[in-house]
C-alpha cells in the first residue's frame, strides 16, 4: 500500500502537465482542445487533493485503537 503515496503526486504530475499544455493551445488559438486540457489540468488537481485527504484519513483511523 505505499504505492498509493506516490500516485498522488502523478495525478498533480498530471495536472500541470494538463495545464501547460492548455496554455499552449491556447496561445495557439485552438481554444476549444485548451478548455478540455484546461478540465483535465482542474481534474488532476482535485484527485491530488482529494487523495491526499482520504489518505490522511485513512492513516488516523489505523491510529486508533
Amino acid at each position: 500500500m505505499n504505492y498509493l503515496k506516490f500516485t498522488q503526486y502523478a495525478y498533480l504530475l498530471a495536472g500541470f502537465i494538463f495545464a501547460f499544455d492548455a496554455f499552449q493551445k491556447y496561445q495557439e488559438g485552438d481554444t476549444n482542445k485548451a478548455y478540455i486540457s484546461a478540465g483535465f489540468a482542474v481534474v488532476g488537481v482535485f484527485m491530488f487533493f482529494f487523495r491526499r485527504n482520504y489518505s490522511k484519513r485513512f492513516q488516523d483511523q489505523n491510529k486508533k485503537p
